[in-house]
């Protein structure tokens, strides 16, 4: 029953149907990559454990829930930050909830325990979502030095020694010594890939990029940040030597790691192009982090009570669902085959 009331917030009552209709959302978005991941083969977790004893069907329900509730928030909020839905807007959305009543059969409506009216409410809110976006981050502060940004850039040859013989793993620093003594031979101007191809064809060099400021490094790797342009993406013994190095100059020995020899090459010290790239990377994650703890103080401020026995019954086993773009903003709803 899609009018039953799983959640209120605040006062205002959230009906089953929103957020069904946000789950199959999901449920669509998860199984087409799935299914691209599995070369168009059909792949189902819905089943399969996850953490507290959970299914991810079970986890993606309450997941929906409370993607819902924040959504009720941000429409609430909405004028205090001078965001609205006009009424071409609002008429948008009733063609596009119009359409997709249509586009479904009774059967899968009635699987999807959704109304005409639940849809254009739940693409009301998505707009509202979408909007609110970029005033909330308005404020906050792009001030970001060169400095706490500055990347250097370099490139190497990675040649593993993993689950390799005695001997294997000698040849391997054999051919490690030789790309790197043709290097050194070829000078600055050397290009490091052709000569780890002149020595086995199945080697090829890589380009990369590392912060310069440790402090930065510290603070990307503790925060999960971008790990592929902070030097905790390499390792120690790598980042030991490309910080001694100067434009062009190339690392003097072999790098021997547990798994690995490596040949390096720094590029440029002070690499303009990838510390604006980083720069840019720390100020879209402080919004990010701005965005996300915003919401979590909203979400404390506000009652909500859960209805739990009417969003558990929420399966993912009868109903087949396929994207359909049908809204406004260019977010995405869902529409049943």
């Amino acid at each position: 029953d899609g009018t039953k009331t799983v959640a209120t917030v605040d006062g205002t009552e959230i009906p089953l149907g929103i957020v069904s209709l946000s789950v199959r959302e999901g449920q669509a978005q998860t199984e087409a990559m799935y299914k691209n991941f599995m070369g168009g083969q059909d792949y189902s977790i819905w089943s399969m454990d996850a953490e507290d004893g959970k299914t991810y069907g079970e986890q993606a329900v309450e997941q929906s829930l409370k993607d819902v509730e924040l959504m009720y928030i941000m429409k609430e909020k909405a004028a205090d930050y001078n965001v609205e839905v006009t009424d071409d807007d609002e008429q948008k959305i009733a063609d596009a909830a119009a359409a997709f009543m249509a586009a479904n059969s009774e059967e899968t409506l009635q699987e999807l325990a959704v109304s005409e009216d639940q849809v254009k409410t739940y693409l009301e809110l998505q707009t509202y979502k979408s909007r609110m976006h970029d005033p909330l981050i308005a404020d906050v502060d792009k001030d970001v030095s060169d400095e706490e940004a500055q990347q250097s850039s370099f490139d190497y040859v990675s040649i593993s020694t993993a689950d390799l013989s005695d001997d294997e793993i000698k040849q391997k620093k054999e051919d490690a010594q030789k790309i790197l003594d043709d290097l050194k031979a070829a000078g600055s101007d050397g290009d490091l890939n052709e000569i780890a191809k002149s020595v086995d064809d199945s080697y090829s060099s890589v380009s990369g990029t590392f912060d310069v400021n440790e402090d930065a490094a510290k603070e990307d790797s503790d925060e999960e940040s971008d790990s592929s342009s902070s030097s905790s993406a390499y390792p120690d013994e790598v980042m030991k030597v490309l910080r001694t190095l100067k434009d062009g100059e190339i690392g003097p020995d072999v790098i021997e790691t547990d798994t690995s020899y490596y040949v390096v090459k720094l590029d440029k010290v002070n690499d303009e192009e990838a510390t604006e790239t980083k720069k840019q990377s720390m100020i879209t994650d402080k919004q990010d982090k701005y965005y996300k703890k915003v919401l979590k103080k909203w979400k404390k401020e506000e009652k909500i009570t859960v209805h739990k026995g009417s969003w558990n019954k929420i399966s993912f086993t009868k109903l087949s669902v396929k994207a359909k773009d049908t809204s406004t903003t260019g977010t995405g709803s869902t529409s049943g085959n």
